[in-house]
């Protein structure tokens, strides 16, 4: 019976085209607004890296003065201390602990390209320890991160993303070729495939923004000190510091983000434990005196610190749903319409021997064959909303894509909003009486 309720319900499309046009509009439109709304929240509150998420950490310490501090007060949120000095940076990257650890900042340069057809090309990147592409999975193309040793010595080497490495050498494998950065000589090592988890995770503070654009070069933390490359980024100085690059070096700015990987989730506490218990012996050598709660945090926990989806974002969803809800009511009324001159045909029907389940069966599927092809509809239109919306700026184009979930709650959602709408209407269709209609004909 489902077949032929359906084809009843195709066929029904075609009865007053009109009234159908509008209803499968109205629906599409409240579909299409609430869905692509949804998706970039979607985006925005999606988990980057789910394979290990659990397992990596970012420490959060307070090591500023205990002059002007109040422990009532909140954490300050603008990335001072959601980023580490480079004393604690450097303990902690000694410290062993944790399956890996890394350091990173943003630097900027100055490439000189070995072709002479090309002038001097302003890049921006990170500096950061090898085991940053094991821990975040970066794939590559060409090559591979460097080794421990190149860490450990600060080697002029340079990992290159793919479209840096195509503008400075075209298509073809540069490991092992030479470019000029900032004035110094660099050997690159490998080439990484595109590489951009959304939300930008490991940059939340100090950085282009949860959906910034793609490093396009990184070096060794240790070269990037070695050379003195400022930080690109944010810097907290909460303290007074002596003057020049080694004045930095051994002060209390924070500017350095850091990331643990453990074995397993379940060794938070343990290095939670270890974080209270560093920053106790450090409490010893006259530092941490604000004795504040030292934090950690897994990738989920950090995205939510650092409000990467703000209240604003979650309000737009909530109004976009709003208007779909608008769009039902207004549904209702055109499926009362449409139903109503049809009272003669169900008076008939009831009158034949059909049920009144079988007439909300009908009914209730012919609804939702109007949800399919508002569903439909509403697919195009959201493509069409994400596509402006992407033009809107460079964060906005890596947020307003949607994926196969979201395609699939397109039509779900356009289903059940017919079926939804469809309800009442089907039960006015459901309680006509057969001898009073047919009485009136």
């Amino acid at each position: 019976m489902f077949s032929y309720y359906f084809s009843l319900g195709v066929r029904s499309l075609r009865r007053n085209r009109a009234l159908t046009a509008l209803m499968v509009l109205t629906l599409a439109i409240g579909v299409a607004a609430s869905v692509s709304t949804l998706t970039i929240l979607h985006v925005m509150s999606s988990n980057p890296i789910p394979q290990k998420s659990e397992r990596l950490f970012v420490p959060v310490l307070d090591n500023g003065p205990l002059q002007g501090y109040n422990p009532a007060d909140n954490r300050e949120r603008n990335g001072g201390y959601a980023q580490l000095s480079y004393i604690d940076t450097t303990h902690l990257l000694t410290s062993g602990y944790g399956e890996r650890r890394t350091a990173l900042y943003g630097i900027g340069g100055s490439i000189e390209p070995a072709r002479r057809d090309l002038p001097v090309i302003s890049a921006q990147g990170i500096a950061t320890t090898g085991n940053y592409f094991a821990m975040f999975e970066v794939p590559f193309i060409h090559g591979q991160g460097w080794s421990a040793q190149d860490d450990k010595a600060g080697a002029d080497v340079v990992v290159l993303n793919r479209a840096m490495a195509e503008k400075l050498f075209g298509a073809v494998n540069p490991v092992g070729r030479r470019l000029r950065m900032n004035q110094q000589d660099y050997q690159v090592v490998g080439v990484m495939d595109n590489y951009r988890p959304r939300p930008k995770f490991y940059r939340l503070v100090g950085g282009p923004g949860a959906f910034g654009q793609e490093e396009d070069v990184m070096v060794p933390l240790s070269n990037a000190i070695r050379h003195e490359f400022a930080a690109n980024g944010t810097m907290n100085c909460s303290s007074k510091r002596d003057p020049g690059w080694q004045g930095l070096l051994a002060s209390e700015c924070v500017w350095l983000q850091f990331f643990f990987e453990t074995r397993t989730g379940a060794q938070r506490a343990e290095l939670q434990s270890w974080l209270d218990h560093y920053t106790s012996e450090q409490r010893r050598l006259g530092r941490f005196m604000r004795n504040a709660p030292n934090g950690l945090f897994d990738v989920m926990e950090w995205l939510a610190y650092q409000k990467v989806v703000e209240n604003d974002s979650k309000l737009a969803a909530w109004l976009a749903f709003g208007f779909l809800a608008l769009c039902l009511v207004n549904t209702v009324g055109l499926l009362l319409a449409k139903f109503s001159v049809r009272a003669a045909e169900v008076g008939i029907r009831r009158a034949l021997g059909a049920s009144r389940r079988a007439i909300f069966q009908q009914f209730l599927i012919e609804t939702a064959v109007v949800g399919l092809a508002g569903g439909l509809l509403g697919v195009l239109l959201a493509f069409g909303a994400l596509a402006i919306i992407a033009m809107q700026s460079n964060d906005m184009q890596q947020l307003a894509h949607m994926d196969l979930p979201m395609l699939a709650l397109t039509f779900a959602l356009a289903l059940l909003a017919a079926v939804l709408a469809g309800l009442v209407p089907t039960w006015r269709a459901c309680q006509i009486t057969p001898a009073i209609q047919l009485k009136s004909q």
